[in-house]
């Protein structure tokens, strides 16, 4: 089938990337011509596994093309997905412009029925009012011409965007047209040959499973730090509390493991947006306010855990002379996505107080450099060894694998003194007791 997809970020460049491997021939427009030249030498604007090789393969093989020529893109395909951002509005709500944007293009240029596809993340409703803005635009071009607009939202995880492309666990399609869902079938046969994972339901549905998806698992998250705060008073250990819970099927493993707070480019701005859908019904979504307002407090742990250590004063913590080394900036491992991570709340703590920062993470180096460019109380480091130099503590922000044996000597050697503040339970506390580091982390007793 011939695909064209707008807006050539983390979503549709992957989908993109997964669709023309299966056969099909895809079209990606965006208007940054940097990303688009960019991606045409094989430079991927985001680190995701695997992408690369399968962008490179796929666009070599004439499966795989790149433009900013919008009218191309509309001859191109026969079903037209919109994947453009859609960034929490001042209020909260997601910001529709760009979607709304796509859909007017379509609008302006089709000579031929189109299925447009909703890949964006966008509130209940948006399907309608995709179909109005290209409506109005044939009404206006005095055309007759025919579509349909499906809701097809994604599930991907950052980290493992390609592998859950390749082996969705469900292929949500949200239509009332039976032609519609033909197509679709027809798209995603490739990705569901071993058992039906195509779950058809009405529009609004579909765009509401997306949310409800995205605001079940910040829940579990924010629900298991509510957890460890309480641990941490009680004198309980978190992580075997995770072990007792988790071992029920009807609870499970999954999205229960306690640390600074969750970030990224979904959770976040998916719990605000449907607070904000709800409360424009009329509704007040307490659990999920609940959800955000745990998450927005978690993500201050880590510092108030090095303001008990280090003694906050009648005129505050003053870190004056204090360097942290910081392991882990990107807001999970496996990305460099720092949109919403605990490291930058951290870091800016830090810096108020009057503390340097010396990172490292494997991948979101360059990223940090751009948010926050050249300052003197942030170096970023090579490797996570140098990162250690001269520093006064280590704080783990990320739980990147390659942080999970380190060499507990070399950490002593470099510090001058043997602290550790971790936000993801890397390390046993008894382990570290023993190898006498001061030890904080989630949920569990100080040692």
């Amino acid at each position: 089938m011939k695909v064209t997809f707008y807006g050539i970020g983390y979503v549709g460049l992957v989908q993109a990337a997964v669709l023309a491997d299966a056969g099909h021939d895809v079209c990606c427009v965006d208007i940054d011509e940097t990303r688009i030249e960019n991606l045409k030498k094989g430079i991927i604007p985001i680190y995701e596994p695997g992408l690369t090789p399968l962008v490179e393969k796929n666009f070599a093989e004439g499966r795989l093309t790149f433009t900013t020529d919008a009218q191309f893109g509309v001859e191109f395909g026969e079903l037209q997905f919109i994947a453009v951002g859609t960034p929490p509005d001042e209020d909260g709500s997601a910001d529709l412009k760009y979607v709304l944007k796509v859909a007017e293009t379509i609008a302006t240029y089709m000579e031929s029925p189109k299925l447009i596809i909703d890949k964006s993340t966008v509130p209940v409703g948006t399907a309608d009012k995709v179909k109005a803005t290209i409506q109005s635009v044939l009404d206006s071009r005095k055309s007759d011409l025919t579509f349909s607009v499906v809701s097809n939202p994604e599930f991907l995880k950052e980290g493992a965007a390609v592998n859950d492309c390749k082996r969705p666990d469900r292929i949500i399609i949200g239509t009332d047209s039976a032609d519609a869902e033909e197509q679709m079938r027809e798209l995603y046969a490739p990705f569901n040959r071993n058992h039906e994972k195509i779950i058809v339901m009405d529009i609004k549905s579909a765009e509401l499973t997306k949310y409800a998806a995205n605001c079940m698992l910040a829940t579990k998250i924010s629900f298991m730090n509510e957890m460890a705060n309480i641990a941490e008073h009680v004198g309980a250990n978190i992580e075997h509390v995770r072990h007792g819970i988790g071992s029920d099927p009807r609870i499970g493993y999954q999205f229960i493991y306690p640390g600074c707070g969750y970030g990224g480019s979904c959770f976040p701005k998916d719990v605000q947006a449907l607070v904000r859908t709800a409360g424009n019904i009329g509704y007040e979504s307490k659990i999920l306010k609940a959800v955000e307002a745990v998450n927005y407090a978690q993500k201050n742990k880590l510092f108030e855990y090095i303001s008990k250590h280090y003694g906050t004063t009648e005129d505050g913590l003053d870190l004056s002379g204090k360097t942290f080394a910081l392991w882990g900036l990107s807001f999970k491992p496996n990305t460099d996505d720092m949109r919403d991570a605990p490291s930058r709340v951290l870091m800016e703590q830090l810096w108020k107080a009057g503390a340097k920062v010396q990172a490292y993470d494997p991948e979101a180096m360059n990223e940090t450099q751009r948010i926050y460019g050249t300052r003197s109380d942030l170096s970023l480091m090579g490797t996570k060894e140098s990162a250690l130099n001269g520093a006064d503590a280590l704080v783990i922000c990320t739980e990147w694998q390659n942080f999970k044996a380190p060499d507990f000597s070399l950490i002593k050697q470099q510090l001058s003194e043997a602290v550790i503040f971790d936000g993801r339970n890397l390390f046993e506390p008894e382990r570290l007791a023993k190898k006498s580091f001061r030890y904080y982390s989630i949920g569990r007793c100080s040692v």
